[in-house]
């Protein structure tokens, strides 16, 4: 086995040699280090100057949220009548247009009722018309009476002629006397008379005296009552909520159920109160909902804000005056009106998730 042997200037070239690849190892990574450091610098301003110029060219034009829903003016369908259903036509989720038959009461009670109504009327009539004609015959009793009067005013007068020269019996004069003032008094109750059925029919005809308005009006209640026999949708919509059956007795007000104007729908969105400085009515408004995805985009714009937020208008509003009291960020609606030919084209129902964002540049 051979020995080597090894010198000392060949160490320490050797160690001199590692130093050196030391060195340049470490002077790497110091290099590798600074690259990513500007790398990351770079990625920084880059991130922020794309945030500026999104925050320059977008979010400060706009406000979100997706705290928003659908909603419309829905029609609670109720009696006015006490009375049997007869027949429902409808069932929930069906469509009807406006003017068609949801519910058929039984009528009997009010054609009953319409029926004694139109008898009243007919008699009231006649009885305004009897009165006109009692009137006519009052006028024609003091003509009469007039007349009576002028007569025993004569005789009168000539018996009292007559009896100055004694031609006549005291007793013949006083019978002429009691005969002229008889036909006084019956001339006094006749203009009475007269006044009194002139007080029935003054100031209108037949069709506009009161007894007969009074009729009038009793009939038309009874008619209204029968044609509320028949309840009819007040719009176009979607049945929901039924609960009429037939053969069941309903009260008047009772409800049967309602009708949701889908084509009239609205969305009411609730957005933060910072976010609302610069929310005004007429902006537009962009909105997606979860129904059709963001391929469907919808269009409108802000009615308005309500009058108060959800907390204040709760049924038990929240009482903060309290030393526990802790600031929560408040919302506040922004109803906004949708296109109606967007609308139509993609239906909507009350209570979907709508996302909404407002354009405060318009």
């Amino acid at each position: 086995m051979t020995d080597v042997t090894i010198s000392g200037p060949e160490i320490s070239a050797f160690l001199k040699d590692k130093q050196v690849g030391t060195i340049d190892r470490v002077t790497q990574r110091k290099e590798v280090r600074k690259r990513l450091f500007v790398g990351l610098a770079v990625l920084l301003l880059v991130g922020a100057a794309a945030g500026g110029a999104w925050w320059y060219a977008v979010a400060q034009r706009y406000v979100s949220t997706d705290d928003a829903y659908v909603d419309a003016d829905s029609a609670q369908i109720t009696p006015q009548i006490n009375a049997t259903i007869l027949d429902v036509p409808v069932t929930d989720t069906m469509h009807v247009n406006r003017g068609q038959v949801l519910v058929r009461l039984d009528a009997s009670d009010a054609e009953l009722a319409f029926a004694q109504a139109e008898a009243n009327y007919g008699q009231a009539v006649r009885h305004v018309r009897q009165y006109f004609a009692n009137s006519g015959e009052a006028a024609a009793q003091i003509a009469a009476r007039s007349s009576d009067v002028t007569r025993t005013k004569l005789d009168y007068d000539c018996r009292a002629a007559l009896a100055q020269q004694n031609a006549i019996s005291a007793e013949q004069l006083s019978t002429a006397r009691n005969a002229y003032e008889t036909a006084q008094a019956d001339l006094v109750a006749a203009r009475e008379t007269l006044a009194s059925q002139q007080a029935l029919i003054h100031g209108s005809d037949v069709e506009h005296n009161p007894e007969v308005l009074a009729a009038k009006a009793a009939l038309d209640t009874a008619k209204l009552n029968l044609s509320r026999s028949v309840i009819r949708a007040p719009f176009d919509g979607v049945v929901a909520q039924k609960t009429a059956e037939i053969g069941q007795r309903v009260q008047l007000g009772q409800v049967l159920m309602s009708v949701v104007p889908v084509n009239r729908a609205y969305v009411d969105a609730n957005f933060k109160e910072g976010q609302l400085k610069r929310v005004r009515t007429g902006q537009p408004v962009t909105l997606t909902s979860d129904l059709y995805g963001s391929r469907v985009v919808f269009h409108g714009r802000v009615m308005g804000l309500s009058g108060g937020t959800g907390s204040a208008f709760a049924v038990i509003p929240a009482q903060n005056a309290t030393g526990n009291w802790i600031k929560v960020v408040q919302r506040l609606p922004v109803r906004v009106a949708l296109d109606p030919a967007e609308l139509a084209a993609h239906p909507l129902r009350v209570g979907l998730s709508m996302t909404a964002a407002i354009d405060l540049t318009k």
